[in-house]
């Protein structure tokens, strides 16, 4: 298998930032995207994930993707339903420290200056152990050590299929529940984040709804706000989109039980694309143009 960008994986930094960027319209990407490539090649106090939108990987002509990436559309109806967003360039940055990562953010924008306009500039942090601003550690089933490539890493490509959503909290409604109730939206303890069992599990929790077989994906979502507006940028990594879809049919209710996972009665999303990440070796060559 070619190797995946190593920063895919490495984990234990605290401080986030994510970039999104749509094409201007008649431009030539070859030579912006190769000035992408290049900074992410570049070593430093703070790691740099590229990954391209389903239409301008077709425009660059660098090799196959998943072979069934396509655009993000907007899935389920009324309240329970996930909006599209889908643009061109996404950028993740992150490090043990916010100024490493403005650096390389400010690098990123000079490269696209003129090529593509920010859609999502977004900065971001870890909240205390690993914790959703829910007050839920978020992550828990992720997979370990070599299981993580196998959930997050075409075997072919040695690409991933990206997916990203930006999450809005509504903190003040969900803390008027109590911590027995928050625990059955989520289908965790609060405290030490053990999964609820048997009757104790509701059929609409978090966990239900996105605890599936064969849907095993890598998360590195972070949370992000001010006192005004606050949460969670998601971020996954997936070897095809069939198990991102899964799991998204599963969550706004889109199956033949029409459940839909309760946690969105209380966060909503207001963006979503898919990408892709290719592999090292591929990106070494687009950044030799």
């Amino acid at each position: 298998m070619s190797t995946p960008q190593n920063s895919i994986f490495v984990e234990g930094t605290r401080a986030q930032y994510v970039l999104e960027y749509s094409l201007a319209d008649g431009v030539d990407p070859q030579p912006a995207a190769a000035s992408l490539a290049q900074l992410a090649q570049q070593t430093g106090p703070a790691e740099m994930v590229v990954a391209f939108g389903p239409a301008l990987w077709s425009r660059l002509n660098m090799g196959p993707s998943a072979s069934d990436l396509r655009d993000f559309k907007p899935i389920g109806e009324g309240d329970h339903a996930a909006p599209a967003s889908q643009r061109d360039v996404l950028v993740w940055i992150h490090g043990a420290e916010h100024d490493d990562c403005f650096d390389r953010a400010l690098a990123v924008e000079d490269a696209l200056s003129g090529v593509a306009s920010a859609e999502l500039d977004l900065r971001g942090f870890v909240y205390h152990d690993s914790r959703d601003l829910t007050g839920f550690i978020d992550g828990s089933a992720n997979p370990k050590d070599d299981a993580r490539l196998d959930a997050a890493v075409d075997p072919e490509t040695g690409g991933s299929v990206v997916f990203t959503q930006r999450w809005v909290h509504d903190l003040d409604k969900f803390n008027t529940l109590a911590v027995p109730e928050q625990e059955r939206v989520i289908g965790r303890t609060k405290a030490d984040s053990i999964e609820l069992e048997g009757d104790a599990m509701p059929a609409d929790s978090h966990v239900s709804r996105t605890d599936i077989s064969g849907t095993k994906i890598y998360r590195r979502s972070f949370p992000y706000g001010s006192v005004g507006e606050k949460g969670l940028y998601f971020l996954a990594f997936g070897r095809d989109m069939e198990r991102f879809e899964v799991l998204l049919r599963h969550m706004f209710g889109v199956t033949d039980d029409g459940i839909h996972d309760r946690l969105i009665e209380f966060s909503k999303p207001v963006t979503g694309g898919y990408w892709f990440a290719p592999s090292a070796k591929v990106l070494k060559a687009l950044a030799a143009g």
